[in-house]
């Protein structure tokens, strides 16, 4: 999966959805600051961990997709790296 190297699976759409993260995160410590409600706090951080956990599948998904392209294209399996991007995942959790 060395892939993740090629810095165009980085393209806009990934880098757009951790700025969103980021704004999220920004926003639950303002929320703390102004002292807002807990559930509310706890809402906000559940919301920015499950975009992050789409970020990361969508990384990995992406990395995937090309090392299996160059895979096919080289006459190898893909099986070895189907394998390490489950781990990958099973490991961000």
């Amino acid at each position: 999966m060395d892939q993740v190297k090629d810095k165009s699976i980085y393209g806009p759409e990934t880098k757009n959805r951790l700025k969103r993260i980021e704004g999220q995160v920004r926003g639950v410590l303002k929320m703390m600051e102004e002292d807002k409600d807990c559930k509310d706090v706890i809402t906000q951080l559940s919301a920015a961990r499950s975009a992050m956990d789409r970020a990361i599948g969508y990384i990995v998904a992406k990395n995937l997709e090309g090392c299996i392209r160059d895979a096919h294209e080289e006459g190898e399996s893909a099986e070895e790296l189907i394998n390490e991007a489950v781990q990958m995942i099973v490991k961000s959790r």
